[in-house]
């Protein structure tokens, strides 16, 4: 059975750091790319970051330069440093694993979710 686990979510003040981490089991996925969504009330899910198989990274503008998206193919764990943390990123943040080499902005490309992890900034 594949699972994807995140943890680190918490409550941190603004301009505060977090890091997510997703552990993935049940099979490896050293050949796919890894996505981190979020999810904020009444909103829809959409990107945040992506990495590719080969360590390239992608991320939506209101994320880059302050979050870091990182993989351990040994550990088969994805990680998701985030900083300067602002009230806007309040959300659930879900790992995804996609079939595919490189990652996309498109949540219904990705085959493999976890149950997420909640992040709140406060002001």
């Amino acid at each position: 059975q594949v699972q994807l686990v995140e943890s680190g979510g918490g409550l941190v003040q603004a301009g505060g750091s977090l890091r997510l981490s997703c552990a993935a089991s049940g099979r490896t996925f050293s050949n796919n790319a890894m996505g981190w969504f979020r999810q904020a009330p009444g909103k829809g899910r959409e990107f945040a970051a992506g990495i590719s198989w080969s360590g390239s990274t992608y991320y939506a503008d209101s994320v880059k330069g302050r979050f870091t998206i990182s993989r351990d193919n040994a550990k088969n764990t994805v990680g998701l440093q985030m900083s300067s943390l602002k009230p806007e990123d309040t959300a659930v943040y879900y790992c995804a694993a996609s079939p595919m080499a490189i990652p996309t902005m498109r949540a219904y490309e990705y085959n493999y979710w976890g149950q997420g992890t909640q992040v709140t900034v406060s002001s």
